[in-house]
């Protein structure tokens, strides 16, 4: 498991927690984040940066949310794929240095350890509408690493 993969698997479990505690964003983040990532500062500051962003973005996401999960009102969506369709699609959306392929690859799979049977399909449909939309209408703004795999997604753009 990647250092990054942990601090996604973290960030997932602390906006699950404030969301179902409606509690404390800065002791959230201590407990589930800080503490358990103290000894890889990288991976730790780069898990705080996921978890403040996808706070920041949050109404924006599930604006795009909703807008991809067909038949889908955000708060019906399983807890724990609504954090993570959040999270991904903050990644999308704030994350320049993330490969796209990465954001959606991982959301997946933590759907798939975390959530329901079904979750890591539902997750990847909605993803990857989320993904395709905001690349027609040009908001992947990617740079160095998170240019890998840009190529793919603009011939399956192109293509549907």
């Amino acid at each position: 498991m990647s250092s990054r993969r942990d601090a996604r698997e973290q960030v997932m479990k602390t906006l699950y927690a404030n969301e179902q505690t409606d509690g404390d964003a800065e002791q959230a983040l201590h407990a589930l984040v800080r503490v358990p990532l103290d000894e890889d500062p990288s991976t730790r500051d780069f898990a705080e940066h996921l978890f403040r962003e996808t706070l920041k973005t949050m109404e924006e996401a599930d604006e795009i949310i909703e807008k991809h999960a067909d038949n889908w009102e955000i708060h019906r969506i399983a807890a724990i794929d609504r954090s993570l369709l959040r999270m991904a699609t903050t990644e999308l959306l704030k994350f320049e240095e993330v490969p796209p392929k990465v954001s959606v690859d991982e959301a997946i799979e933590i759907a798939k350890r975390y959530s329901t049977p079904r979750s890591g399909t539902f997750v990847n449909g909605v993803i990857d509408a989320i993904l395709l939309d905001l690349h027609d209408q040009g908001r992947l703004n990617k740079t160095g690493r998170g240019l890998i795999g840009m190529d793919t997604i603009q011939e399956r753009a192109g293509s549907s």
